[in-house]
């Protein structure tokens, strides 16, 4: 949001910004955070939130405790090498500039080389001042690119691996709020969790448990008995059923009640 929030003010006539792009080049995906097309260069850019001090040591990256993390700088190489094959194949010659964009203000890196491509945050707002200022011109070729990325974009990730799951199978009652723990109990108005404590109102937990069902089984009705059993620790029926009729609408009566969202 913050990286969105400056590539806004770039002048729309000089520039086409897309964002979250996820392509396949030869069954090969890969991301691009922000894509900023101009008149002479297509500028792919990476962004980051790390917060804390890194340092920069043989090519890679290393937070103070020694530990290494993923090179950003890899990621771009890789996605560069891809997208340029990409537009290759579609007679796209429009010269690739990558960045990676560091856009946490706690955020500091030690002993990065001064030729590699990274944007610190005290480096952004000049960056993008210095980028309107410059003149270019778009034409039928740029918007036309813009649209081929954009019909190119992949809404589903491949990575995404859901394992199978069914309702009996699964353990039942409210998971904690904050450590997502199921040691939760109900007590009065509130449920509390027994791994670190922490403290939720019983109807923002039950409404919680709603969404989790909706989300899990989007073809389950949601009835008063089907919330009760999946909240498990919450002993009233009766409380569940005010809470359902206080956010949701009605459908039905006696047994054969069940809740819809409110239009």
């Amino acid at each position: 949001m913050i990286f969105n929030q400056l590539t806004e003010r770039l002048d729309a006539n000089k520039f086409l910004i897309l964002n979250d792009l996820r392509i396949e080049t030869n069954s090969t995906n890969f991301q691009i955070d922000t894509s900023i097309i101009s008149q002479e260069i297509f500028f792919p850019c990476e962004v980051k939130n790390y917060e804390g001090d890194y340092y920069y040591k043989s090519d890679q990256f290393y937070a103070m405790n020694d530990t290494e993390i993923q090179n950003p700088l890899d990621q771009i190489k890789r996605s560069d090498t891809l997208l340029r094959q990409k537009l290759h194949k579609k007679r796209y010659p429009l010269p690739i500039k990558s960045n990676v964009f560091f856009v946490n203000p706690a955020f500091t890196l030690y002993q990065a080389p001064l030729e590699k491509p990274i944007i610190y945050p005290t480096q952004l707002a000049r960056f993008f001042e210095e980028l309107n200022s410059k003149p270019t011109i778009l034409n039928d070729h740029h918007y036309k690119l813009a649209e081929y990325l954009t019909k190119e974009h992949k809404t589903l990730s491949p990575y995404t691996r859901l394992p199978p799951y069914n309702y009996e199978q699964l353990k039942k009652g409210p998971s904690c709020v904050s450590c997502f723990s199921l040691s939760v109990f109900a007590a009065e108005t509130k449920l509390i969790c027994r791994a670190c404590g922490c403290v939720e109102k019983v109807e923002d937990g039950i409404l919680r448990c709603v969404r989790e069902l909706q989300l899990l089984f989007p073809n389950k009705k949601i009835t008063t008995n089907l919330v009760f059993e999946w909240c498990k620790v919450i002993e009233s029926r009766k409380q569940i059923r005010r809470i359902l009729k206080k956010h949701y609408k009605t459908i039905g009566t006696r047994h054969f009640t069940y809740y819809i969202i409110k239009e």
